[in-house]
């Protein structure tokens, strides 16, 4: 199957693959914003006790590598869906409280009525890929990516927010820039090599689904923005039952449905989670389901370039992104193409 010929006007592949391109735009911008730094001090001088991370989907993961960050330098973030915050838990948008909100569109309704709710009682930083928007005009400082246009499915939208973030983890915690720089320069050329192998990936993983009717996606740490963002981009793209979740959530429960219809993607992640994700794997095919472990000594499509620890998350998603493009073809449909939903989401 020539998938290249068969795609060939796919937006949501040309998408995929600009994402190298698109992260390097957006360190590239980043250089030149310096409307943050006030925020930084505020922090550091002790103006906000806690610091709230909110998005929805794929944004809402994005932000959970700089929660464990702020959490690590002593901060107090709080992650929370904004669906959540502006209905149940609005409460915590008090003087005290500085709200980074990520919104790739910047006008997904929740985020809108977010920006609403904020006036008079939280600073809001920001973080979107749409400089005309109400997340760029309205907040007290935004932070512009580059992904560029758009029109399915995140995944350079996705890439560009979580540089972002992680210079903004910078930023609020006094750091200096210069290592992501050189990570993110890195991650670009080895995001280039992967990627310049997608049919080859995509053929391998065809013939690892055949048959697979349920999939989930699980890690832990860092890897959850990615085993989040998997489930749902997976469901989207290819129309497959997928859930993304936390490896120890998976074994509360979801681990009753293996079978070999199911199969388990695992995120080995850093050192810590590393032995609890390959012992999961042989669990779940000993249980009779599939599993396969994406790691840098993986083999195949499975196997990820090295990276600092910094942009890792941005590497680990790949092979996720060529499932969706495997599962697809299974099914015989255009990948990212939606069919009920819009890009933006504007009903609550």
């Amino acid at each position: 199957m020539n998938l290249g010929e068969l795609w060939r006007d796919c937006s949501y592949l040309k998408d995929l693959l600009d994402q190298p391109d698109a992260v390097a735009r957006t360190m590239a911008g980043l250089a030149e914003q310096d409307s943050l730094s006030p925020f930084a001090h505020g922090l550091r001088s002790g103006r906000w006790r806690r610091i709230v991370l909110t998005g929805m989907g794929s944004s809402y993961w994005a932000c959970h590598p700089l929660y464990l960050r702020l959490l690590a330098a002593g901060q107090t973030p709080v992650l929370v869906e904004t669906s959540e915050l502006i209905h149940f838990e609005g409460d915590w948008l008090r003087p005290d409280t500085l709200v980074v909100t990520v919104s790739q569109s910047g006008h997904s309704v929740e985020t809108v009525r977010l920006l609403e709710m904020a006036q008079g009682r939280s600073e809001v930083i920001g973080i979107t890929n749409t400089a005309d928007s109400p997340v760029a005009r309205q907040s007290a400082a935004a932070l512009v990516t580059r992904a560029g246009p758009e029109t399915t499915v995140a995944c350079k939208t996705y890439a560009a927010s979580l540089t972002g973030l992680e210079w903004l983890g910078d930023l609020l915690c006094g750091a200096s820039t210069s290592e992501l720089q050189t990570q993110a320069a890195a991650a670009v050329e080895a995001m280039r090599s992967y990627l310049a192998q997608w049919p080859a990936h995509v053929e391998e993983l065809m013939r690892a689904f055949e048959g697979v009717q349920d999939i989930f996606v699980v890690g832990r740490g860092p890897s959850l923005a990615a085993a989040g963002t998997g489930g749902l981009i997976l469901k989207e793209s290819t129309h497959y039952h997928a859930e993304g979740m936390s490896a120890a959530a998976f074994r509360h429960g979801p681990f009753e449905m293996l079978s070999d219809s199911v199969f388990v993607a695992i995120l080995e992640g850093d050192e810590r989670s590393a032995p609890l994700g390959r012992k999961l794997a042989g669990d779940v095919q000993e249980a009779g389901g599939r599993a396969g472990v994406i790691s840098t000594t993986a083999q195949g499509a499975f196997r990820i370039p090295p990276g600092g620890a910094r942009v890792h998350p941005l590497i680990e998603i790949l092979p996720i992104e060529m499932m969706t493009l495997a599962l697809a073809a299974l099914k015989g449909r255009e990948p990212g193409r939606f069919e009920r939903m819009t890009k933006v989401t504007v009903e609550e």
